[in-house]
């Protein structure tokens, strides 16, 4: 894997004391415990003006340090050997989700409808899974799901915000307590882990007409598309 010039200082400062990265004991959760394929993240650097900036090439990173870089997606994995090689080196790399296909999907939105759709699901009653919570969108874990099942959802619905973005099949999502280029990413909801030893996910149309009708009221919720 190469190193990118530069980051391997930056990467240090995220170990404890006596050695162990903070970031890696998350990715060893998630990979042995949980079964959650995960890689490295870029990560990002603040530049002048303290304006963060990704380590990608891209200079207009829609999503800077909260990414993969090198490895690629595809290099998501589950074995220990691996991620501890990987945090070792980088321990204050992103860690980063690979969604779909046995692993967790998602659902996000912008922050502010996040939070709006979140209470409502707990006014309702309705179980939730951990919920991720970037500086800019928060996202919902849910089971997996694959393509028609999810267009068969999205096909019943009247209409969906274009805010809403759904992380499945070649998705992937920055997981806490990574820091990226938009700031810290942390748990708004903590991950329950069930007696198998992964944490309970619901299901995806349990969730998604809570999350159309949050983000339809919500500042930042994004404009309605009809389907």
């Amino acid at each position: 894997m190469r190193e990118i010039p530069g980051m391997r200082r930056r990467l240090l400062r995220g170990r404890r004391r006596g050695g162990r990265s903070v970031l890696l004991d998350a990715a060893l959760t998630c990979a042995t415990e949980w079964r959650w394929p995960v890689l490295p993240g870029v990560g990002a650097r603040q530049g002048r003006g303290g304006a963060a900036h990704c380590d990608c090439p891209q200079p207009d990173c829609s999503v800077p340090g909260a990414h993969p870089f090198e490895p690629v997606l595809l290099a998501a994995t589950t074995d220990a050997r691996m991620v501890r090689w990987w945090w070792t080196n980088r321990p204050s790399a992103p860690v980063i989700l690979a969604t779909g296909g046995r692993a967790p999907c998602a659902v996000s939105l912008p922050a502010a409808a996040g939070a709006e759709a979140v209470a409502e699901l707990e006014r309702a009653g309705v179980r939730l899974g951990p919920v991720v919570a970037h500086p800019e969108r928060w996202a919902l874990l849910v089971a997996p799901y694959s393509l028609p099942e999810l267009g068969e959802l999205l096909y019943s619905q009247d209409w969906v915000p274009g805010s809403l973005r759904f992380h499945g099949e070649g998705g992937y999502l920055a997981l806490p307590p990574s820091a990226t280029g938009a700031g810290p990413v942390h748990w708004e909801r903590a991950p329950r882990a069930e007696r198998d030893g992964g944490p309970w996910l619901p299901r995806v149309e349990t969730v998604v007409e809570a999350l159309v009708e949050a983000s339809a009221g919500t500042p930042g919720g994004g404009t309605r598309l009809s389907y």
